[in-house]
């Protein structure tokens, strides 16, 4: 598939512009050992290809064991709501590293002031090789929630970079053995195309 990356970047916490507040919507610091950051980040990644929906045990074993990434669950009042974590950078740089709400939780309003929340924490972490951090900075993409760059734009974030890739379509993920057929995600816009080319599927819950 065809993407486009946009790369955007805020460089004083007096550039964020702030959501009104959201009810409920709070951050709560997990650690790395939890196997919760797992499930959910696959969840909210699913649909939009992310790697963490496809990462292999071994892949999210060195993931979870850096020593510079920060991991926080989006909470809306006692439940999970999504997650977004952070890696701290060598200069006092900070990249948000993931950052999304599970499905039942998009379009609800919340996701403006998440990312408030996200931004003021991720200024306020111990920086790396400097004396304060100086800039946060992520990326998003053409195959994210089509809202994701307005968001951040609206949050005050900058473009400064982008570029055009290729990336697997990870939502076929998975292979019926005993069919020996692939696994299909009617969620992917390919579906019915890709489907016909089997002649045979079957089609995962919406809800995995």
């Amino acid at each position: 598939m065809e993407e486009i990356v946009t790369y955007v970047e805020m460089t004083a916490l007096s550039e964020l512009r702030a959501s009104p507040p959201a009810n409920g919507v709070t951050l709560e610091r997990v650690d790395g050992t939890s196997p919760l950051i797992r499930s959910v980040q696959a969840r909210i990644g699913e649909p939009y290809a992310w790697a963490s929906a496809s990462r292999s045990d071994d892949d999210w074993a060195e993931w979870l064991s850096h020593p510079l990434r920060q991991y926080w669950f989006i909470k809306y009042e006692t439940e999970i709501a999504g997650i977004a974590d952070f890696e701290l950078q060598p200069g006092g740089e900070v990249e948000i590293t993931t950052f999304g709400l599970l499905p039942e939780y998009v379009g609800r309003g919340l996701g403006g002031y998440a990312l408030t929340l996200v931004v003021r924490q991720a200024w306020e972490v111990e920086p790396v090789g400097a004396e304060s951090v100086w800039r946060i900075w992520l990326h998003t993409s053409t195959l994210d929630h089509p809202n994701a760059l307005a968001n951040y734009e609206r949050r005050g974030f900058r473009p400064f970079r982008t570029r055009v890739k290729q990336r697997e379509d990870r939502r076929c993920r998975t292979w019926d053995e005993s069919a020996g057929l692939p696994v299909f995600d009617s969620g992917d816009p390919t579906f019915a195309e890709r489907a016909d080319e089997h002649k045979a599927f079957r089609v995962l819950p919406d809800d995995l």
